[in-house]
């Protein structure tokens, strides 16, 4: 700590590199302190205008003077009040009415302190929500392109990462924005699904505000609606303890995690596909791959994507024991840790989504490399068709099978044990038993005849999937981002 008076070293202080490194600025401000407590003080004045309108005794000239300082906020005195009080809403709730005098004695009426602190949490949550579906839009929306530029460009495919038929560049890119479709899917459900927790009092049942409306259930109901709706949401949960269930979290930080499980599948391909020099994610005329090795491209990029994601899925652990926990009303040994994993879940999904448009705005493609790769694979997938040619040229199945084996073991034997490249055309072509349908070698390894309806799957799943989705979004499609680091 520094001595009094000195101003302090941010460097010899641990930041959080989530903000300090990566995060967005809206994304960082969104989980801010100032955002937290601007928002708590604007609920108390959305309670003291409720409570007005529904005949409380509270002034025009009190609102008047809440509404004069919902952002001047004196952060020094909120953390001297906290470390006498050890009660962070009271603290906030004596440096509001500090500069409020008139209003002072009505801040906070029949509230306790979940009224701000959760209602706040479920307004951060949602807007959290409202600054990642852009981004996701915009990562479906820049692949989309990619797929739809490298539709019919053939590529070997893997299964179980081992050469198998062949798809195109594009229809691989399908697979990695069918999951994302999904996931924004998700979120806007999740998003959808937030209710507000309402003026529910200190066990959720309301005795606080029932007493100040004097029994007047109906009114107490409307002081629920009025503060949900200034608070621009459309329902309240019905029932809560002294905070709203903590089961909303997890699915909050579920879909989250769900996000993190696609962007670390996509960057794995890509990290892979970077190993096969086939697809690479952008690299900067300055940048280095490597201290020790100049010639590398290392998918920094990507590696850090799947570093970030991984961190993002293990949250969703955190609300799942949380909400296990929470005995009866509730438990404060909630308020820690949702400290720490809300925020993180969000700023880390702000990182990777950022980081992936990144990526998906500067793709480069070796057509060169993946024409090879073929060319060294394709051969041995052509043998079906080599056979039925020569069946219809006349000669016998069983025949053409076996000489098919030989040459293509010793091709195989030729790649593997002698790190050659596959000849086994070359050794048909030699072989004056398939003369029959030499001339038709060219055509019947044609990689666009092995690649089945990819270029039409591709054309249709993003005309009928993909681009309706992410029509609202449409107008917040503009702009390459650019990492700073």
């Amino acid at each position: 700590m520094a001595a009094p008076g000195e101003e302090e070293d941010v460097m010899a202080r641990y930041r959080s590199p989530l903000v300090s490194r990566y995060a967005s600025a809206e994304m960082a401000y969104n989980f801010s302190e100032r955002k937290k407590f601007g928002t708590w003080r604007r609920l108390w004045l959305y309670l003291a205008q409720a409570e007005k309108s529904l005949g409380l005794p509270i002034t025009d000239e009190q609102i008047r003077e809440m509404e004069a300082n919902l952002d001047n906020i004196d952060f020094k005195m909120a953390a001297e009040e906290e470390k006498k009080l050890r009660h962070d809403v009271m603290a906030h709730v004596h440096t509001f009415a500090h500069c409020c005098p008139k209003a002072a004695a009505i801040i906070h009426l029949g509230a306790t302190s979940c009224y701000v602190g959760d209602n706040t949490d479920l307004i951060v949550l949602r807007d959290g929500f409202d600054l990642l579906l852009p981004k996701l839009a915009r990562v479906i929306s820049r692949l989309a392109d990619f797929a739809e530029k490298y539709a019919d460009m053939p590529a070997l495919g893997f299964t179980h990462y081992q050469p198998a038929q062949l798809t195109t560049v594009g229809k691989r890119c399908c697979l990695w924005i069918q999951d994302l479709c999904m996931d924004l899917q998700n979120l806007e459900r999740a998003r959808d699904d937030l209710r507000f927790r309402g003026v529910k009092g200190t066990t959720g049942t309301q005795a606080s505000f029932l007493q100040l409306f004097e029994g007047d259930h109906s009114k107490v109901e409307e002081l629920d609606r009025l503060v949900t709706a200034k608070a621009g949401f459309k329902r309240a949960y019905m029932v809560t303890g002294q905070t709203y269930s903590r089961k909303v979290d997890i699915g909050v930080l579920a879909v989250l995690a769900s996000l993190g499980a696609s962007i670390h599948k996509i960057c794995t391909d890509i990290r892979l596909l970077a190993n096969l020099k086939e697809i690479e994610e952008p690299f900067e005329k300055d940048q280095i791959g490597s201290s020790a090795m100049p010639y590398k491209r290392n998918p920094m990029r990507s590696e850090r994507c799947c570093s970030l994601a991984r961190h993002l899925m293990t949250l969703v652990m955190d609300p799942l024991q949380t909400a296990s926990v929470q005995w009866f009303e509730r438990t404060l040994d909630d308020s820690a840790n949702r400290r720490v994993c809300l925020a993180e879940a969000f700023l880390t999904a702000d990182i990777i989504l950022s980081t992936l448009q990144n990526i998906s705005e500067g793709l480069v493609v070796y057509p060169k490399v993946i024409e090879r790769r073929i060319r060294q694979e394709l051969p041995f997938m052509a043998t079906e068709n080599i056979i039925m040619a020569m069946v219809k040229a006349g000669g016998n199945r069983q025949d053409c099978h076996e000489k098919i084996r030989v040459l293509s073991q010793q091709a195989a034997a030729v790649v593997k044990q002698e790190g050659g490249d596959n000849d086994f055309i070359a050794r048909v072509r030699a072989d004056s038993y398939f003369s029959p349908i030499h001339k038709q070698l060219e055509s019947l390894l044609d990689p666009s005849s092995f690649t089945g309806r990819a270029p039409q799957q591709v054309a249709k799943f993003l005309k009928e999937e993909v681009r309706p989705v992410l029509i609202p979004y449409q107008s917040k499609m503009g702009g390459k981002i650019e990492l700073t680091l």
